[in-house]
């Protein structure tokens, strides 16, 4: 997994390559909580182009980012997510809660 943090702002986005699975999600995880939790952001941005894939991991990953940036009154959205990438996110339910686009 890569990750790629652009600061804008308030606006924190992260570009995620590879694969976010079991295998990723928690270094992944501590990466970008480091990050969220300096506590200038109030806009996420999860720019999924290069992801390959994701598992029920990477969903749970997803949630515990919103969770954490919903506490500030902030708020998350996914963009350029793949075919399948999309599929799973679409299967999830997690475009409820989380705008894609």
């Amino acid at each position: 997994m890569n990750i790629e943090f652009i600061e804008s702002g308030q606006a924190l986005t992260i570009r995620l390559k590879g694969e976010l699975d079991h295998h990723t999600a928690d270094e992944s995880r501590v990466l970008i909580d480091e990050k969220i939790n300096e506590g200038k952001f109030n806009k996420i941005v999860i720019d999924f182009k290069g992801l390959d894939f994701i598992d029920s991991s990477g969903i749970g990953f997803v949630i515990g980012r919103y969770k954490l940036i919903r506490k500030r009154n902030g708020s998350v959205e996914i963009i350029n997510a793949g075919k399948k990438v999309r599929k799973i996110l679409d299967m999830s339910g997690i475009g409820k809660i989380i705008e894609i686009k």
